[in-house]
């Protein structure tokens, strides 16, 4: 499962993918935000440790992990194949 955690005054966000279960993640914010000034702390798939001020937290996103895409897209029709054939069959 993938998470991204906003933190208030950071361009950037923080993107891991972990293994605990949305309930689970959600549960650990919960209590890491009603502590006050604690510490939220989450753990990704490689065994990871990550440590978050709670106050900083800006937005958490749990969601399912993108498939990401690598390489050429195998099965699209390209540009230079649309117009040969066009161009062949034209006369």
């Amino acid at each position: 499962m993938e998470v991204k955690i906003g933190i208030t005054d950071s361009p950037r966000e923080l993107v891991f993918s972990s293994s605990q279960t949305p309930d689970e993640v959600e549960e650990a914010v919960d209590a890491a935000v009603r502590a006050g000034s604690g510490l939220l702390g989450l753990t990704d798939e490689r065994g990871r440790r990550f440590l978050i001020h709670a106050a900083k937290i800006a937005y958490i996103e749990i969601g399912a992990a993108d498939a990401r895409r690598v390489g050429f897209g195998i099965g699209g029709e390209s540009k230079v194949g649309r117009h040969a054939g066009k161009a062949a069959t034209s006369g």
